[in-house]
């Protein structure tokens, strides 16, 4: 990137990686438009698009993260062929950003898609496909098809802890999905540990203040209190719904989730 931009983007990546994803995503327009300006390389645009698409996602701002990630996707095949890894990236984040508004089917061929080419290119073992497996086992469990997605949690989880060992925060993401996945099935007793086990697990690696942190705390909390255990459960929404605004924006659904759920118990 030219000199102009690289400041910006790099400013842009410590937003992201701190849970500032409206200050990123602000950033990161910026050092698009100078480096469409400046006549950027190809895959140099497709890389902001990407990061981009991805805040967009976090900040609610679907059809702009729809829109860049189609012209990052554009970019990278032209570039470098269908069946890149980088390929099958942009389709992993299509299908999280097709998660991420609740169209869980139209986000699986996204999925299934980047799981083929990924495991094709690196084989059965290696880390980044573990993630495109979570991302697919995402999906089906909202379409409760619960018993193709459990046995993929538990081989990305396997692949995972096998490659970064038992703490890292790829760990935790999986296991808090697969805590969500045996709450949603009435495994209540299962769920809780493994939700406090990804929560310890996310504190560490991302930061008590991170979103991903808060979001994990709600879901957590939510099983409490089907539990009975309405104040502990109301401690911890209070503390994620101010992280989950102030990082999201208040009218963010993982806001609106958590906002409602303490609403319901005023």
């Amino acid at each position: 990137m030219t000199n102009q931009i690289t400041p910006i983007a790099r400013s842009a990546d410590e937003h992201y990686q701190r849970g500032n994803y409206q200050l990123a995503a602000s950033e990161y327009r910026q050092a698009l438009v100078l480096a469409e300006e400046t006549g950027a390389p190809s895959l140099q645009l497709a890389t902001l698009l990407n990061m981009l698409g991805i805040v967009c996602k976090y900040t609610g701002a679907f059809e702009e993260a729809t829109r860049v990630y189609g012209r990052a996707l554009a970019l990278i095949a032209q570039e470098l062929g269908p069946n890149h890894t980088d390929v099958a990236t942009l389709y992993h984040n299509l299908g999280g950003l097709e998660h991420e508004r609740g169209r869980f089917a139209d986000g699986e061929p996204y999925a299934r898609r980047s799981v083929e080419i990924r495991e094709r290119a690196l084989g059965p073992d290696h880390p980044d496909l573990a993630a495109d497996l979570a991302a697919l086992a995402a999906l089906l469990d909202g379409q409760r098809k619960f018993q193709e997605s459990e046995p993929l949690y538990l081989r990305a989880l396997a692949i995972f802890e096998q490659a970064y060992g038992p703490d890292h925060h790829e760990v935790g993401m999986t296991l808090g999905n697969l805590a969500a996945l045996k709450h949603a099935r009435g495994k209540l007793e299962e769920a809780e540990p493994l939700y406090r086990r990804a929560v310890e697990i996310r504190e560490r690696s991302l930061g008590i203040g991170h979103p991903s942190v808060a979001s994990t705390r709600h879901n957590l909390a939510v099983l409490m209190r089907s539990h009975g255990r309405g104040d502990e459960a109301d401690m911890f929404e209070a503390w994620a719904l101010g992280i989950l605004e102030s990082a999201l924006g208040p009218q963010h659904p993982h806001a609106a989730a958590c906002r409602a759920a303490l609403e319901r118990r005023a």
